[in-house]
């Protein structure tokens, strides 16, 4: 029995490391081992150790499970890079005796999939919404001295509000997503304005604005604020073919680069999940010269441009981070497995 479950380990084993038909590349320079660091990310460490940053499980030898609720990674802890016994590199992690022996591994502690700082807005802000979805949402009438705007630490009287709501996200009615491929609406991207509290309630209540990323005013919507999900996730690649197309740039501006975030015309009805990686690609028609010297076109191979980390999920549209890119990433450019 013994050497029936060696031999299934071992079939699992090599199962992982075929997972993408190719052998796993170590980055130039890969550190036999390296001590994690407050700040580190996993998608800093997978760099760190992969050519292939997103065959991050497989070196780790990580099941499914494994990938959606993986063990936690803390300052301290020490990264090994070792090899097995037919020659593939793994990665083991060993503990730190120089590590306190009472602390409370909580997922704020441990280190994140991508930088927090960058995403944790967009965990409860950017809202896809149905057309007409805002419309019964709660609802300034009025503002403090009758101001055309307000910002932090003005008063605003909302209608519909729910007396039970202490904090809350204000919005605004946003531009149409519209899918690329066929113009097909997606849904509404409902613009955040910033953050109130309820002072007093009633019909009209008293909020007063805690924060503002932009100018509010009277006709603007809340909603009930959202708690930012802490999920722990693993960047890997999606487990089937995905074929799709930036759709926006977030901030209503035209071209993106590392850093940015970005919507795709792909969601959970795509098996999108959130810890997918993503290339993003550029097809690219050049004018060239024919033998007659007439104009031509010219299909130029797809060029790989960047890559996206998938981090918010909704029905046919998804948000991610532009982890890596060369020059700048545009409207229309392709997403894909990488």
């Amino acid at each position: 029995m013994t050497r029936i479950m060696f031999a299934l380990l071992l079939a699992i084993a090599s199962a992982f490391r075929c997972a993408s038909g190719q052998e796993i590349q170590l980055a130039a320079n890969a550190p036999d081992r390296h001590i994690v660091l407050p700040g580190d990310t996993l998608w800093d460490l997978s760099a760190k150790f992969l050519k292939e940053p997103w065959r991050w499980p497989e070196i780790w030898r990580m099941n499914r499970d494994q990938i959606r609720n993986p063990h936690r990674i803390f300052p301290g802890d020490i990264i090994v890079l070792e090899r097995d016994s037919e020659g593939n590199p793994r990665l083991r992690l060993q503990q730190s005796k120089l590590k306190p022996q009472v602390y409370s591994e909580s997922v704020d502690q441990s280190i994140p999939a991508i930088p927090p700082n960058v995403i944790r807005p967009f965990l409860s802000d950017p809202l896809i919404v149905e057309a007409n979805a805002l419309d019964s949402a709660a609802r300034i009438a009025a503002t403090q001295q009758d101001r055309v705007f307000i910002g932090n630490g003005d008063r605003a009287y909302v209608i519909n509000a729910d007396p039970s709501q202490a904090t809350w996200q204000i919005y605004r009615n946003g531009r149409a997503l519209n899918d690329p491929e066929n113009n097909e609406l997606l849904g509404y991207e409902a613009y955040y304005l910033g953050t109130a509290r309820q002072l007093q309630a009633g019909n009209p209540a008293v909020f007063e604005v805690v924060s503002m990323k932009e100018e509010i005013g009277r006709g603007d919507r809340l909603l009930p604020a959202i708690k930012p999900p802490l999920i722990a996730y693993v960047p890997h690649r999606p487990d089937s073919s995905v074929d799709g197309r930036v759709i926006s740039v977030y901030g209503g501006v035209d071209v993106a680069g590392r850093g940015s975030i970005v919507a795709i015309n792909r969601g959970a009805t795509n098996g999108l999940e959130v810890g997918h990686v993503l290339a993003i690609e550029r097809n690219r028609l050049a004018i060239g010269r024919a033998e007659d010297d007439r104009k031509e076109s010219v299909q130029i191979p797809e060029q790989r441009i960047g890559l996206l980390f998938v981090f918010r999920i909704f029905e046919r549209i998804s948000y991610g981070l532009i982890v890596q890119s060369e020059g700048t990433i545009e409207v229309n450019d392709f997403v894909r497995t990488p």
